[in-house]
């Protein structure tokens, strides 16, 4: 029988501690977290949400607010070559043939995750600047002269986590060599864009993806180009509209019409890091984009790291103050091997995007087979898995 479970506290606001939050709530563990911005939030644009994710919002009583305020897309998803001809149909469903698949604006995310917790778990206006343990307790100190103490820290604050070298040794993010813009059009502007379908255009160094959110009254596009220098990576630096038409100059005219409405662009910068060799040390462990950055081009790091967060919440939901290092290490060793191979397809599907292939007849068959390794990503159920781990502890 569980004495006391761990308490545990969360280092990042982002999708991927938020929702950690919500699935420890959900199984009675005591949570904060602690946010360095002066309130939660997201800059950017689109988020994809997929069948693995969506299962795990649907355990916590999310799916009814994910599935209004997103957009669903279906049946009508394609992928086409850069001047518009048809490639193959893009897979929407699970093998069952749930479709749960929908592009939501982040900021509706984070704020829908923020909502559902009570009202003394999020802190915002903290920094973390330092990360103590003993045997017994984990403490972090923030930059206000604030600390947080618990059984268990979890850093779900980024690429740039600012306790990831308390796990592993400090190591630069890995540059793609390539750049996204990425924005928002409103539905209005471009009424003959569909509300129910995700599209990408595939060219010579270059893709472009677009899909609905915010239930279709926005149109998110994402244009992958080919970068010169390294960018620092970042969801909000600007973009020049006129550079990113050029950069699309000659596809199909779908792409020049929308790209006519798009008054300003972000750019962002797209690294990922090598597989970790552990994400754990005591009772720190990593989260999300602190543990696996990767690559957009499977549309899975939001969606790994909500598997993340119901492992997690799990595993320690069977643990106590005493054991909660090993369900770290239980957590770490159910994860960390799934993680490592869908950044390693989001980094092979990249080159196919951007039709890195001398035939590109070869690269559309591997588009359209592309489909079993989705369903696999869909299919993928972390709470099986996650049960046997914690009950493996006792």
């Amino acid at each position: 029988m569980v004495e006391r479970r761990p308490r545990v506290v969360i280092v990042g606001g982002g999708i991927g501690g938020l929702f950690a939050a919500n699935a420890l709530v959900q199984l009675g563990i005591p949570v904060s977290v602690h946010e360095q911005a002066p309130a939660l939030g997201e800059v950017g644009a689109g988020v994809f949400l997929t069948p693995n994710s969506v299962r795990q919002l649907q355990r916590v009583g999310l799916e009814p607010a994910v599935s209004r305020l997103g957009a669903r897309v279906g049946a009508d998803s394609r992928y086409f070559r850069h001047d518009g001809a048809p490639i193959a149909p893009v897979q929407t469903t699970d093998s069952s043939g749930w479709n749960a698949v929908f592009g939501m604006h982040r900021a509706d995310l984070v704020e829908l995750l923020a909502e559902r917790l009570p009202d003394d778990v999020v802190h915002t206006g903290h920094r973390c600047t330092d990360f103590e343990q003993d045997g017994d307790t984990a403490r972090v100190s923030f930059a206000d002269g604030a600390t947080a103490e618990g059984d268990v820290v979890i850093a779900a604050d980024g690429i740039h986590s600012e306790l990831r070298h308390h796990v592993v040794p400090p190591s630069p993010p890995v540059f793609s060599g390539s750049v996204a813009y990425r924005g928002l059009v409103p539905h209005e502007s471009v009424p003959e864009w569909p509300t129910d379908a995700w599209q990408m255009w595939l060219g010579e160094g270059r893709h472009f993806l677009v899909f609905p959110v915010r239930a279709g009254e926005l149109v998110n596009y994402v244009g992958f180009v080919p970068a010169d220098e390294q960018m620092k990576e970042s969801w909000s630096a600007p973009g020049d509209p006129d550079v990113l038409r050029q950069e699309f100059a000659g596809w199909d005219s779908r792409i020049e019409s929308l790209l006519g409405h798009v008054t300003a662009t972000l750019r962002w910068g797209l690294y990922d890091r090598e597989p970790l060799p552990t994400w754990t040390a005591g009772r720190l462990g990593l989260l999300g984009d602190a543990a696996h950055p990767m690559l957009p081009h499977l549309g899975q790091g939001a969606n790994q790291s909500i598997e993340d967060g119901m492992a997690l919440a799990t595993i320690l939901a069977r643990a106590d103050r005493a054991t909660a290092p090993a369900a770290l290490r239980a957590y770490e060793q159910l994860r960390r091997e799934r993680v490592a191979l869908v950044q390693q397809g989001a980094r092979q599907n990249g080159l196919r995007y951007d039709s890195s292939y001398a035939d590109l007849g070869v690269r559309d068959a591997e588009i359209a087979a592309h489909m079993t390794y989705r369903t696999w990503l869909y299919d993928h159920d972390v709470v099986p898995e996650a049960e046997a781990a914690a009950a493996a502890l006792t």
